[in-house]
């Protein structure tokens, strides 16, 4: 029976491109949902948009000299098209600056505003001085008081998780000036949380949610039974939707009461288009919500918007939150400030044509019950290990072999053996084990069940070889063609949430009925009507892909990743690491004084490198023959990581030379060049070639 589902994905923000970590962590789960539950014949909603207010747009347009809404239309159109390059499904992609979420907003809070759900208070807060302005959440940072975190945020901080106020932060600093700042009262409208304590304790705690995630269910339970306090939904900025009240001049709602309400206003906008009525999907009992967000979130989609729609009155709760933990990236957290992130427009420029591979990488690899961490050379072992040598090489066998045998005509099969039919039975049996990994979140579990139906199909092959039978028993050969082309039409189907290019590519190849083509004429030459649904029973000798039916040519579905391809991402990493190691990079404390006769002691020379070699088993020597004018002289010197042999033949260079001489792996040297590091810390000579004239030999004073 066909149920009713409003699907969420959190509103990312749009000061930036998406990376692996927001796709891993909500987005390719959600559209796995949604593409599922559509598959198997339900009402879908599949909401998300642009989250384009809130503090860290305001300080990156502050940054870049321009406005918030620059910024924002930068992003919302990068981040939106690459969503529809990566084939997420949205029903619906809104945006908060958009007219009819300012409106939904304010009718919201006016709502709650006159049933007098909130409490208005004069507070002080966090004031810079010299910006003249109140430092709201990330205005402001400063160590967390939970986990001692010195970049914690006013909001959040991102080490522990925790939800925090600006006042809360321990040696709070302006984000704006870098100055501490002071407090001066405001007024602001509050949430008072504790109000709906009991509500929350009923609904959580002692209904029915310990199906919940057990990461989602804890901390929720952890807030509760911390005892809950009024949030403020009110914030001093200039940047966002108005509080339409009298009295509220220079106030904006905050980021975090205006965004889930994004999914409401995206819901109105999307039904508006399509000719629908939206309230049922978010006022209808028989409706299931589901919000799909990062575990940095589930308090506010767990508790804070429950207890507003709550208030309201007239809306649904939601059923589930699919809470992700977070993704790692080479053993380091990943980090928008500091580049250290596989941004979406770049992977697919690098990889163009190869949406699958990342998306079958990040659930394989999904977060679901802890962090983890995403490697390139992970992501290309599943590539070459699992996408190519088994789900790619079990099609292209049965689809070359079906052309080569019966020019691409599935071939009626004789009497089936009890290996044929074991292989029918578990093939069965499919539909339903990745449904119910699916419908239970688990859709890690699920990619690797549908690996394992790829599997099945391998060993099939593998044990039955074709290859060999078809010189001795043709009947039976047709046999085994045509149960393995049952399973290539699993495949098909069955890959769609997962795998949905991979999907429509095998679709073509096996001449079935595509989305595309839905509403159309379709040829008979197709095979139409097979679903999710009916998967199960159409899997028979009677029914599926029937003898006679015409395949098309082989094609590829996946190609190989080659190590060359592996590294130059590895040393895109590589660049950013140095490049936030210079920045970060602090000049060294003065050493203890010396006296002008210290200094005198040193006798500095100009001289001129003229030989050099690799010092043998040695990774940062090279032993140099240098021309210092009073005598040619061996130095070995630790430059070779930064300099080849070749390359410095003529380099003129500033030379110690009165330090006394010390053997190095048995070659005596003779002195010193002097070098200092780059803020890219590579290495580079003191160098005297600015002034040509300097002979060798002078003296440096």
């Amino acid at each position: 029976m066909s149920k009713r589902y409003t699907i969420t994905a959190a509103l990312p923000y749009t000061n930036g491109p998406i990376h692996i970590g927001h796709l891993a962590g909500v987005y390719v789960p959600a559209d796995i949902y949604a593409r599922y539950l559509r598959l198997t014949g339900n009402d879908v909603a599949f909401m998300c948009g642009s989250d384009e207010h809130g503090v860290p747009i305001t300080i990156k347009a502050k940054k870049e000299g321009v406005t918030p809404q620059d910024i924002v239309d930068k992003y919302h159109a990068i981040i939106k098209k690459s969503f529809e390059d990566f084939g997420i499904t949205f029903d619906n992609y809104s945006r908060t600056s958009a007219k009819i979420h300012h409106d939904t907003a304010q009718e919201f809070f006016k709502t709650l505003y006159n049933k007098g759900e909130f409490i208005e208070e004069v507070t002080e807060q966090l004031y810079d001085e010299e910006a003249n302005q109140f430092l709201a959440d990330r205005f402001v940072t400063g160590t967390c008081p939970k986990c001692g975190n010195e970049e914690a945020y006013g909001d959040q901080c991102e080490n522990c998780g925790t939800s925090l106020n600006a006042t809360d932060l321990i040696i709070p600093k302006s984000a704006i000036t870098g100055n501490t700042p002071t407090l001066k009262q405001t007024k602001h409208w509050f949430l008072p949380l504790d109000k709906h304590e009991d509500f929350l304790k009923e609904w959580i705690l002692k209904g029915h949610k310990k199906d919940w995630k057990p990461n989602v269910y804890g901390q929720v339970k952890s807030w509760i039974d911390d005892g809950l306090r009024p949030r403020a939904v009110t914030r001093d900025l200039d940047w966002g939707i108005p509080v339409p009240v009298e009295g509220a001049d220079g106030k904006v709602l905050y980021v975090w009461f205006d965004a889930p309400i994004g999914y409401i206003s995206a819901t109105k906008e999307w039904a508006e288009r399509e000719g629908k009525d939206w309230e049922p999907y978010w006022k209808d009992e028989n409706t299931k919500l589901v919000h799909f967000i990062g575990k940095d979130n589930i308090v506010f989609h767990c508790i804070i918007f429950p207890s507003m729609l709550k208030a309201e009155g007239s809306y649904i709760l939601p059923d589930n939150v699919p809470a992700n933990e977070f993704l790692n990236l080479e053993g380091n957290k990943l980090s928008t400030s500091k580049n250290w992130a596989v941004w979406l427009p770049d992977y697919l420029e690098d990889f163009p044509g190869q949406q699958d591979v990342l998306r079958y990488a990040l659930t394989a690899n999904a977060p679901e019950t802890k962090d983890n961490d995403f490697t390139w050379k992970d992501f290309q072992a599943r590539n070459n290990n699992e996408l190519v040598a088994i789900f790619g090489n079990f099609i292209n066998r049965v689809v070359v072999l079906t052309r080569k045998y019966y020019e691409g005509v599935v071939p009626e099969p004789s009497k089936l053996r009890d290996i044929d039919e074991k292989t029918l039975a578990a093939l069965r049996a499919y539909p339903e084990v990745i449904s119910s990994s699916i419908e239970r979140y688990r859709f890690r579990e699920a990619s690797q069940e549908l690996m394992n139906l790829a599997r099945l199909g391998n060993k099939y092959l593998a044990d039955e070889e074709p290859w060999k039978v078809i010189k001795e028993d043709e009947a039976r050969t047709k046999t085994i063609m045509y149960i393995a082309l049952q399973i290539a039409g699993a495949l098909a189907i069955l890959s769609e949430p997962f795998l949905p290019f991979t999907s429509k590519k095998l679709k073509e190849i096996l001449a079935m009925e595509t989305p595309e083509m839905a509403g159309g004429y379709i040829s008979d030459r197709f095979i139409k009507g097979v679903s999710w649904k009916n998967l199960k029973d159409r899997i028979s000798l009677d029914n599926f892909i029937k003898p006679g039916h015409c395949i098309e040519e082989p094609q590829l579905l996946f190609t190989k990743i080659e190590d060359k391809d592996i590294q130059a991402q590895l040393d895109k990493l590589e660049t950013s690491k140095k490049a936030n190691e210079a920045a970060n990079k602090v000049a060294e404390p003065q050493k203890e004084e010396i006296t002008f006769d210290d200094f005198t002691k040193l006798d500095l020379r100009v001289g001129t490198i003229i030989e050099a070699e690799k010092m043998p088993k040695a990774k940062k020597l090279l032993v140099l023959k240098v021309d210092t004018g009073i005598d040619t002289r061996t130095i070995v010197s630790g430059i070779a990581e930064s300099f080849t042999a070749e390359e410095v033949i003529g380099k003129r260079v500033t030379v110690l030379v009165n330090l006394a001489p010390r053997k190095l792996r048995g070659v005596e040297s003779e002195g010193m060049i002097l070098m200092t590091e780059s803020p890219e810390g590579k290495l580079v000579f003191v160098n005297p070639d600015a002034n040509q004239d300097v002979a060798n030999g002078l003296q440096i004073s």
